[in-house]
């Protein structure tokens, strides 16, 4: 007589997640291999997420997906720590349809990522180790510092302007890069009232004190240029005419693992210097770059290009001639991909970048 079956087994078969993330809840869709099986929400949380598929699809193949934003990479090393294969998404990368569009919402969401991750029509971003991102973290804190000490600027110079005081002529030099001198007279300068005097006192201390506090991240990240486990690849960058500490530690904490793009064309394609297209039939319209980037690595090889070409005989070279059929911001693109074939060059053979001879 054959005895009745009470262990549940989903060996062999793969269970697709769809999780649309948010702060206090997450809406999950559940897929198997052929069908639907439930739509529910719960608290933000890998590990019950991970007891509710072992209890109902125990010895399963469980793979999930949601898309990248305000949680970072924390949620997907949560998800793996409870055996759940997890990947992260672009947005933009997502098969969307007009409907979906227009009727959006988290059900819907979570239902548009199960789906499209059971039929592989995904591809995952790159996760990067956690010291990476804490670097890269310190990285992006300093561009918002600097971006803070240009707006406290901006506004002692406006609010002199409008109380109507002038800054002397012989400053006027100075006053455009904030000298010991100009920042001396702005100390001495006196409103009719207290108020006014408040106001002007308080946002020079708070450019004085974003100012120490940009010093202090300087040297914190020049002195992994010179020490540390990634003082040899930092290095190894700033051989390269044009790169220095600050721009290394932002190409190494953005990208990490240069072996990640199979080709320069991938690799320029992920920092955003490939021409936007759009082409119809026999019509077709090359416009600027294109507006999908990594606005932290663009931003930085643009800059690092216009010093190198004054150091690199090669790329200076390369520059005139190029500056003689278009644009120079035009052109400037074009040496910005060179540079990013130099940056490759020396990240992936390890060895230091030596200068052409014209």
């Amino acid at each position: 007589m054959k005895t009745q079956v009470k262990t549940l087994s989903f060996k062999g078969q793969k269970i697709y997640v769809g999780i649309d993330v948010h702060l206090k809840r997450w809406t999950v869709t559940i897929l198997l291999e052929n069908i639907f099986f439930r739509k529910f929400s719960q608290n933000a949380s890998a590990s019950e997420l991970g007891r509710y598929l072992r209890k109902h699809f125990p010895k399963g193949e469980y793979y999930s997906v949601y898309e990248s934003g305000f949680c970072g990479y924390s949620v997907h090393r949560e998800l793996e720590s409870e055996g759940i294969h997890n990947i992260i998404v672009n947005a933009a990368d997502i098969p969307t349809t007009d409907k979906e569009r227009k009727q959006k919402d988290d059900g819907r969401d979570s239902m548009k990522l199960a789906k499209s991750l059971r039929s592989g029509e995904l591809t995952g971003i790159y996760i990067p180790k956690i010291s990476t991102v804490e670097i890269r973290g310190l990285v992006r804190f300093r561009k918002t510092t600097v971006k803070e000490i240009s707006r406290n600027k901006i506004r002692i110079k406006s609010y002199l302007y409008f109380n109507g005081i002038s800054i002397p002529r012989e400053l006027e030099v100075s006053s455009k890069y904030w000298s010991g001198r100009f920042t001396q007279w702005l100390s001495t300068v006196r409103l009719s009232t207290d108020a006014g005097n408040m106001v002007l006192k308080k946002t020079l201390e708070n450019v004085h004190h974003l100012r120490s506090q940009l010093l202090e991240i300087n040297r914190t990240l020049r002195s992994m240029a010179e020490e540390g486990p990634y003082s040899i690849k930092l290095k190894l960058l700033m051989s390269i005419p044009g790169i220095g500490p600050i721009s290394a530690v932002t190409f190494l904490s953005e990208l990490e693992d240069i072996t990640r793009f199979k080709s320069l064309d991938t690799f320029c394609s992920y920092v955003g210097l490939i021409p936007s297209t759009h082409s119809s039939g026999e019509n077709e319209v090359i416009r600027g770059i294109t507006p999908r980037s990594n606005n932290h690595l663009r931003n930085v090889i643009i800059e690092c290009s216009w010093i190198a070409i004054k150091h690199d005989p090669a790329l200076l070279l390369r520059f005139s001639e190029l500056n003689q059929r278009m644009k120079k911001n035009n052109a400037i693109v074009r040496i910005a991909k060179k540079l990013l074939n130099r940056i490759r060059y020396v990240m992936k053979n390890g060895t230091e970048y030596v200068c052409a001879v014209v």
